[in-house]
């Protein structure tokens, strides 16, 4: 019987515009693009020149400091371009698609008759351990070292997130295979929110709110990343990656994304590979009548995208809200605000509960201010951290009180829900993640 973790503390964030249990395929794109910038922490190598062509599974750039860590081409074609930006830096490796796919075969695998060694070489020959991230520092992982385990979250309830419950169906059997492939390389550790059959795997059940779905959350109350330790994670749906890689031998990089949002017309999911163009994804199901911000991933945590960018390699879902610059509000705080959402009872709207849905825009509504040890964060902060001191360590480049404080067990997207409802709109995930970087330059 798998063990239960009951958290109090966290928020419901209740969007308008989640995605119906409905599945389409998106536009094919003409053209996809890797971006480096998905795979935080690595420095890429271009190992292709325009004009080259790919299969899918090839290697289109390499980690410049392990270079058998490979990022393989979601498909065939000829490489269009590598995209650069300032300092040279690699912005996209895009390939221009072939009519008719071709792949390279990795040939199937039985997982059973198989040892870590071998998982780790196909993951690694596939560009599939590209996929895994490690804490501390919240990074691609490191093939050199020895995790004391892998966790896997199912549950996503950041606002408008994928239901891995729905994506999972026809699927059950990709996903336990790529479970049997990880438990070859550390014990697997899976959250879950309600009980699931799950073999090779220690299961926890999750209940609470945002952002309990977190892997770092889960984590810290299963087996807490400790200086000189180290864990692995990896997204729910990139393990089917790995039970799809062993079952055919190809790489196959669909994912099923929810496309959501106030401002999409029909919110639904879609079938669509890494790269994709966001303008494909969401091909005529934006609206038009007002200014929209685009999302690759979900309103708290995603990247403000344009519909010639390209899907990140992470991302389970893109999301449409209000820009909200042009909204005209007369008298401001001073109305009821019945159709406002608001963590505390300033507005009349706390009334109707958790489970109206709200319609909101991308708005700051105020400019940052001075840090105020108000409680705030600690109060939907569902780990075992005392998050407004960290975040003032790591303001004061104080390395030594960052790490006793916890700043191993974190990643910047645990602190999305304390950056909604701080008052002093500060942004906490970027310091986080530059808390991150320096904390692991001083340990290189």
């Amino acid at each position: 019987m798998a063990n239960v973790i009951k958290l109090k503390k966290g928020l419901t964030v209740n969007l308008a515009g989640k995605a119906a249990q409905d599945i389409s395929a998106a536009r094919a794109s003409k053209v996809y693009g890797l971006v480096p910038d998905a795979f935080w922490g690595m420095k890429p190598k271009v190992v292709v020149k325009e004009g080259d062509s790919v299969k899918a599974g090839d290697a289109l750039f390499v980690d410049k400091l392990h270079p058998e860590v490979k990022f393989t081409s979601p498909v065939s074609g000829t490489v269009k371009a590598v995209e650069r930006g300032e300092r040279r830096k690699v912005l996209s490796v895009q390939v221009e698609a072939d009519a008719e796919q071709k792949f390279v075969d990795f040939g199937k695998q039985d997982v059973q008759k198989m040892d870590g060694k071998a998982v780790k070489a196909l993951l690694l020959e596939s560009g599939l351990f590209g996929y895994l991230l490690q804490r501390p520092y919240a990074v691609t992982a490191n093939p050199e070292d020895e995790p004391k385990g892998i966790f896997v979250s199912t549950i996503q309830d950041m606002p408008l997130a994928q239901d891995f419950d729905f994506v999972l169906r026809g699927q059950e059997q990709d996903f336990q295979r790529g479970i049997d492939a990880l438990a070859k390389l550390a014990p697997v550790y899976v959250g879950v929110k309600a009980p699931m059959d799950v073999k090779n795997a220690t299961v926890t059940v999750f209940q609470g709110k945002c952002p309990t779905g977190n892997v770092g959350v889960q984590i810290n109350h299963v087996a807490p990343v400790n200086k000189g330790e180290v864990v692995w994670t990896m997204g729910a749906e990139e393990v089917i990656f790995v039970g799809r890689l062993l079952r055919t031998g190809r790489l196959d990089l669909t994912r099923t994304l929810a496309v959501a949002g106030s401002e999409i017309v029909a919110p639904k999911y879609v079938k669509a590979l890494v790269g994709a163009r966001i303008g494909d994804i969401v091909a005529d199901n934006v609206k038009k009548d007002v200014k929209v911000r685009l999302i690759d991933g979900n309103p708290l945590t995603g990247l403000k995208v344009c519909e010639e960018c390209f899907l990140g390699a992470h991302s389970t879902e893109v999301t449409a809200i209000p820009e909200g610059d042009t909204a005209d509000e007369a008298f401001g705080w001073i109305m009821p605000r019945l159709k406002e959402f608001s963590v505390s009872h300033t507005y009349l709207s706390w009334l109707f509960g958790s489970k109206k849905e709200y319609k909101m825009d991308a708005r700051i509504k105020g400019g940052e201010r001075h840090m105020i040890m108000s409680g705030e964060y600690d109060s939907v902060f569902p780990m075992d951290i005392y998050p407004e001191q960290l975040v003032k360590a790591i303001i004061a480049g104080d390395i030594d009180r960052m790490e006793a404080l916890g700043i191993y067990e974190v990643a910047p997207e645990d602190f999305a829900v304390a950056e909604f409802v701080d008052s002093s709109k500060v942004e906490l995930q970027r310091i986080v993640r530059e808390g991150l970087d320096m904390l692991r330059k001083e340990n290189a």
